[in-house]
C-alpha cells in the first residue's frame, strides 16, 4: 500500500511539473505570434527599415513557425519528445536573446525567423508531454489550464508587448523569454519523462511537401494584404503551396510511413475539431489584430490602457478554462467546444454593432466578456478533443497538425480580415476606421459561427471512444513503437 501510494504521489507530481513546464513553454511561443505588433514604431524608430521590414518582424515568425510544425512533431515522435522539446526551447530561447541585441532590422528579422524554428519543435510536444505524464480522468482539467494559459498569451500579446515598450524597452519583449527558457530548461530535463511516437523512419518527401505547400500559402497570406492579391510573389505562393499541399495528400494516401496518415482524417471527431480550430483562429486572430488597433488608433487608449480594457476577453480563459476542461471530462468536449464558440461568434457580432468613432467602454464590455468567456470554452475541450481524436502513438503528429492548422487559421485571419479592413475603410480618420472595422468583424463573427456548427458535427464522447477503439484493431504499417 505505501509503494502504491508512493507511485501515486510520484505520478501526481511528475503531473503537475509536466503542466507548468508544458504551459510555460506554450505561453512563450504563443505570445511571440502578436507580442510585436504594438512595438513596431518603437522599433522603426530604433532601427530603421521600410514598411515592409516591420511587417516582416511579424511575418517571419509565422512563417517559419507554420511550416514546420509537423517536422518538429515528427522529429520528436521519432528521436524522443523530451529531447526535442529541450532542442526546441533552447532555440527558442537563444534566438530570443538574439532578438534582443539585434543591431539592425535584417538581424531582427534573422532572428524572428530562428525563434520560429525553436517555437516549431517545441510547441507540438508540449500536448503530448502532458498527455502521457496526466492521468486519463485528469486531462480535461490539464488541458484547461494549458488552454487558459495559450489562449491568454495569445490574446495578450499587444498588451505585453505595448506595455513593455512604452514602459521600458522594445527589447524586453524579447528579453521576457531567456529568464523563462532558461529556468524551464533544467525544470523539463530533470521532471519530464521520455517519450517515442510509431518509431518509423522520417518521411523526407512527406516533409518536403508539407513544409514548401505550407510555405507557399502562408507566405501567400501574410503578405497579400502589403504587397496586394494579384502580386505575381503572392500569386505563386498561393498556386504553388497549394498544388504542393495536394500532392502531399495524394502522396500521404499511398505512403508507407507517411508524415501525417490521411487516414486520420477519416475520424469525424479529428476532421472536426481541426475545422473548428482552423475557423476558430482566423476569427479570433484577425479580431484582436484588428481591435488592438482601434483601442489605440481611434478611441485614444495608450498600449497599456488598450491592454487592460480588454482584459475581461483576454483574461477570461484563466478564470473560467479550467471550469471547461472539468466540464469535458464530464459531458465530453463537443457540446463545451461548440458553446464557446457560438458565445465568441455572438461577442464579436454583438462587438460590430456598437464600435463607434467614440463609443463608451460600458458599452463594449458586455461583448468583451461574451467573448472571453466563448474563448475560454473553447480550448481546454479542444485540446482534449484533438488528442482524444487518434490512438496514443499518433498523438504527437495530431497535436502537430492541429497546431499547424491553427497558425494557418490565424494568417488567413489577418489576411482576410485586414484586406475586409482595407476595402471597406482605412487609417484616414476615426470614422474611416471604424467603416472598415465593423465588416471585418462581422466577417470574423460569421466564420467562428461556422467553426461552432463544425463542432457539432464531432461525434459524441462514447461513439468517438470507439471509433479510436476500432481503429487500434487495424492492421497499421508503422515500425514498432520504442
Amino acid at each position: 500500500m505505501t509503494q502504491e501510494t508512493a507511485q501515486t504521489t510520484e505520478r501526481r507530481g511528475g503531473a503537475v511539473w509536466a503542466l507548468v513546464i508544458t504551459s510555460v513553454a506554450g505561453f512563450m511561443a504563443a505570445l511571440d505570434n502578436l507580442v510585436v505588433t504594438t512595438a513596431l514604431p518603437s522599433i522603426r524608430k530604433d532601427l530603421g527599415g521600410a514598411l515592409d521590414d516591420l511587417e516582416w518582424t511579424v511575418s517571419a515568425y509565422t512563417l517559419t513557425f507554420a511550416v514546420l510544425l509537423m517536422f518538429g512533431a515528427a522529429l520528436g515522435d521519432r528521436f524522443g519528445r523530451r529531447r526535442l522539446f529541450l532542442a526546441g526551447l533552447t532555440v527558442f530561447t537563444g534566438a530570443s536573446a538574439a532578438a534582443a541585441m539585434a543591431p539592425g532590422i535584417g538581424s531582427l528579422i534573422a532572428a524572428r525567423a530562428v525563434q520560429g524554428v525553436g517555437a516549431a519543435v517545441m510547441m507540438p510536444l508540449t500536448l503530448t508531454l502532458l498527455t502521457a505524464a496526466v492521468p486519463a480522468a485528469k486531462r480535461g482539467m490539464a488541458y484547461g489550464i494549458w488552454g487558459a494559459v495559450n489562449g491568454l498569451a495569445v490574446a495578450s500579446g499587444p498588451l505585453i508587448g505595448g506595455s513593455l515598450t512604452e514602459h521600458v524597452s522594445w527589447h524586453w519583449i524579447f528579453w521576457l523569454n531567456v529568464p523563462l527558457g532558461l529556468a524551464v530548461l533544467p525544470l523539463a530535463r530533470l521532471r519530464l519523462a521520455e517519450s517515442y511516437g510509431t518509431g518509423a523512419p522520417l518521411d523526407v518527401p512527406g516533409t518536403l511537401l508539407a513544409s514548401g505547400g505550407l510555405f507557399g500559402i502562408v507566405y501567400g497570406l501574410v503578405r497579400g494584404p502589403a504587397d496586394g492579391w494579384t502580386g505575381s510573389l503572392v500569386l505563386t505562393g498561393l498556386f504553388a503551396g497549394g498544388s504542393l499541399l495536394v500532392g502531399f495528400v495524394l502522396y500521404s494516401t499511398r505512403a508507407k510511413n507517411p508524415m501525417l496518415p490521411m487516414r486520420l482524417f477519416r475520424s469525424p471527431a479529428f476532421s472536426g475539431i481541426n475545422v473548428a480550430s482552423l475557423l476558430m483562429f482566423l476569427g479570433m486572430f484577425g479580431s484582436i489584430f484588428l481591435l488592438s488597433q482601434y483601442m489605440q488608433g481611434v478611441l485614444g487608449y495608450s498600449p497599456t490602457e488598450a491592454g487592460l480594457r480588454m482584459l475581461p476577453w483576454t483574461g477570461m480563459p484563466m478564470l473560467v478554462a479550467p471550469i471547461a476542461g472539468i466540464l469535458s471530462d464530464r459531458i465530453g468536449g463537443r457540446p463545451v467546444v461548440a458553446a464557446g464558440l457560438f458565445l465568441q461568434a455572438a461577442g464579436l457580432g454583438y462587438l460590430a454593432s456598437v464600435v463607434t468613432a467614440d463609443v463608451s467602454y460600458a458599452a463594449q464590455l458586455p461583448g468583451l466578456i461574451i467573448s472571453g468567456v466563448g474563448m475560454a470554452l473553447y480550448f481546454a475541450p479542444a485540446a482534449n478533443l484533438v488528442m482524444s481524436s487518434v490512438r496514443p502513438r499518433e498523438q504527437g503528429i495530431a497535436s502537430g497538425a492541429n497546431n499547424a492548422l491553427r497558425e494557418v487559421g490565424g494568417a488567413l485571419g489577418i489576411a482576410i480580415m485586414s484586406s475586409i479592413f482595407s476595402a471597406q475603410g482605412g487609417y484616414e480618420s476615426a470614422q474611416s476606421f471604424v467603416d472598415g472595422l465593423r465588416p471585418a468583424l462581422v466577417t470574423g463573427a460569421s466564420v467562428v459561427a461556422l467553426g461552432a456548427l463544425a463542432a457539432l458535427a464531432i461525434p459524441n464522447r462514447r461513439r468517438a471512444a470507439r471509433l479510436v477503439a476500432s481503429a487500434e484493431q487495424e492492421p497499421v504499417l508503422e515500425t514498432a513503437a520504442h
